[in-house]
């Protein structure tokens, strides 16, 4: 796969980066050569390789899944402007 200077352009555009036409080459060199490297890892076997969530062997921490109120409303409702109870008060939007 390769790239344009009109699809850089598109890419700039979309991401709405300024890009001067004398960058566009330079641009393109490197949308190239990063999309050449993909298609590297493409080649690569990776049957019966589980996914990581990280490089060394680790068991992600859980927590129990219990509805609580984290122990601190008064502190999550203080700054708020209007509250009843431990809920917050906003002005009705839909008629």
């Amino acid at each position: 796969m390769s790239v344009d200077a009109a699809t850089v352009r598109r890419i700039a555009h979309l991401a709405r980066i300024a890009v001067a036409e004398a960058e566009v080459p330079h641009l393109q060199g490197e949308l190239n050569a990063m999309l050449a490297f993909v298609e590297q890892l493409s080649e690569v076997n990776v049957d019966g390789v589980e996914p990581m969530t990280s490089v060394t062997p680790m068991e992600m921490k859980k927590r129990a899944d219990v509805v609580n109120d984290g122990e601190i409303p008064d502190d999550i409702v203080r700054n708020a402007p209007e509250t009843q109870g431990h809920f917050f008060l906003v002005p009705k939007v839909i008629e």
